[in-house]
């Protein structure tokens, strides 16, 4: 049986690798798919420094994703929600571990502001959970809906023969969408307006700032 100590043990031990790194994915790599050729394609320094930036943003929001979810999840009342939001933050983790991979590939590095994102994010999940279930939820599948956004986004902006790093925003995109649809099926409650247009704010500091540090 797991303890209420465990679960701090475990949460502490995802914090720390979210913020220094170190996650390890439970399924492989979708850019591993990919052609030996296609998998570490010639990209020039400024086509290697954009498709680092844009990944590195992803592995920002993976961070946030992290956090967020262990936090609501802390919160949870229904034990089926908590299932479902660990679940959901496993995969979350795959995300994460993939990105980190992609940018080491790159030859770049996380964002320095990691432990600043996480803890942010933290917060705001703790917030969610407060709130009840059903809002909490609510922030999930809003959450989701804006990360699928600026995923098409990606997939739009990448180099076009960064097949790699395509493969792998490819596949958090379909996560994402089926986070969300799980969230609503779930009884989510929709969120208002005044908070959905301050997380896009929030996300366009975080995207702008992700980039370059």
């Amino acid at each position: 049986m797991i303890t209420w100590f465990d679960r701090c043990i475990i949460g502490f031990d995802l914090a720390l690798r979210s913020v220094a790194g170190g996650s390890v994915a439970q399924r492989p790599n979708p850019g591993n798919l990919c052609s030996a050729a296609a998998a570490l394609p010639q990209l020039d320094p400024q086509e290697r420094n954009h498709a680092a930036g844009l990944m590195r943003i992803n592995h920002v929001g993976e961070v946030c994703a992290q956090a967020l979810y262990q936090a609501q999840k802390l919160l949870a009342r229904d034990p089926q929600i908590g299932a479902m939001l660990a679940q959901a933050g496993q995969e979350e983790l795959d995300h994460m571990a993939w990105c980190e991979e992609r940018l080491r590939e790159l030859g770049s590095h996380t964002s320095y502001l990691n432990p600043f994102w996480y803890s942010g994010a933290f917060a705001i999940g703790l917030a969610a959970g407060l709130a009840g279930d059903r809002w909490s939820l609510g922030f999930v599948a809003e959450t989701e809906k804006q990360v699928e956004r600026h995923l098409d986004h990606h997939l739009d902006a990448l180099p076009i023969n960064d097949d790699r790093s395509r493969a792998i925003v490819d596949q958090m995109r379909l996560d994402e969408i089926e986070h969300g649809q799980a969230a609503w099926q779930a009884g989510a409650q929709a969120l208002p307006e005044p908070i959905k247009k301050t997380m896009s704010l929030v996300s366009k500091i975080m995207t702008a700032t992700a980039y370059r540090i």
